[in-house]
């Protein structure tokens, strides 16, 4: 072998070993990186039962007497919580609480994944034990009170009525402040058809049923949806009472980690590896080539 040719294949084993130390060292980091790093070696399958697609609601349901009034079949409330039901099957990943009002408000059922013992509730719902009358902030502010600050996801109350406020200690729009504040978006429905309804009516000879004007104080529900970033809606009948809670689903598409992670599910550090094996062979096959220079 001439001088030029030995000078030249001593630079080609220079430059393949720098390549190779420049291959060891990234190898190197992709190692530590793949092994040090925050993954799980669960499949992709296994680690999506950490998620689950839901937020949390409350569903704030009159049952003052005017419930009962007969423009929805059978009446207003049995609609009301047939339609209730049927969205709390349609989300089995959310926690969903029920509290109830008229006069007065109580919880029914706070925030639950157990929705079998929420629909048990609902469906045994009546205003047949609760004060007369219609408060509204009452029950805005109970529900509000029922949904965790710390929820991480959404926080939101479904609210239902078919009156006006005319009791209570706290306003509608004090209750939708508290809301406000709790970041709770607040979805208001007025119930009723428009015009009259057979109605039941106290009397002094007790219930009497009468065609009564359907009053539905429309500029509270929507001055609490506003404030809290919801929405007003008005179900006239039974259909647009379902299209109603339909909306609302679609909606509330909330993303949050149900148990361990914070964020995104963990690294799965295969593909690190890969990468590391591929460079490892090239590493090989020029460490085969720097032998085979050396020696000649």
């Amino acid at each position: 072998m001439s001088t030029d040719q030995k000078s030249m294949a001593l630079s080609w084993v220079d430059r393949y070993r720098m390549l190779s130390s420049i291959i060891k060292l990234f190898i190197f980091a992709l190692l530590v990186t793949a092994l040090t790093g925050p993954f799980s070696w669960e499949s992709p399958e296994g680690r999506q039962e950490n998620f689950k697609n839901g937020i949390d609601i409350v569903l704030a349901l009159d049952v003052s007497l005017s419930m009962y009034a007969r423009d929805f079949d059978p009446n207003r409330l049995d609609a009301a919580k047939r339609v209730a039901m049927d969205f709390v099957t349609e989300r089995p990943g959310d926690r969903i609480g029920l509290v109830v009002y008229a006069g007065e408000a109580y919880t029914s059922c706070p925030p639950t994944l157990d929705h079998q013992v929420l629909l048990d509730k609902i469906a045994t719902t009546s205003g047949e034990y609760i004060d007369g009358g219609t408060a509204i902030g009452v029950g805005l502010g109970t529900a509000v009170n029922r949904l965790r600050a710390e929820s991480e996801g959404g926080k939101v109350i479904i609210l239902l009525t078919d009156g006006t406020n005319n009791s209570g200690e706290i306003s509608p729009e004090k209750a939708a402040e508290l809301a406000k504040a709790k970041g709770i978006r607040v979805y208001t429905i007025g119930m009723g058809t428009k015009g009259e309804a057979l109605s039941p009516i106290p009397t002094a000879f007790g219930i009497q049923w009468q065609m009564a004007p359907v009053d539905i104080d429309e500029d509270i529900l929507k001055k609490i949806a506003f404030k809290t970033k919801g929405s007003y809606f008005r179900a006239t009948d039974q259909k647009s009472l379902v299209e109603i809670y339909e909306k609302i689903e679609k909606l509330e598409k909330a993303k949050f980690l149900d148990r361990v992670y914070k964020n995104e599910p963990p690294s799965d550090p295969s593909a690190f590896l890969n990468w590391a094996i591929v460079l490892c062979l090239i590493l090989v096959f020029y460490s085969l080539l720097q032998f085979k220079y050396a020696g000649e």
